[in-house]
């Protein structure tokens, strides 16, 4: 059962990300995600090798691969 809200999750920041890369905070703030949920789906997007990250000193850019 969280397998399936995970994916509906990942649903929603790969059509937040649509629209071009955004930082963590910003991708919280489009997806009203709670941020335990926001990693577990970004965790699922990445194991799939669906997304990219851009490590700063003082953020986390997330875009679509």
């Amino acid at each position: 059962m969280i397998t399936s809200k995970i994916g509906e999750n990942a649903g929603l920041i790969w059509n937040a990300l649509q629209g071009g890369a955004l930082s963590t905070k910003a991708l919280k703030k489009a997806t009203k995600l709670k941020e335990a949920d926001l990693n577990l789906a970004l965790g699922w997007l990445a194991r799939e090798q669906k997304i990219s990250f851009e490590i700063t000193d003082a953020e986390t850019i997330i875009a679509l691969l």
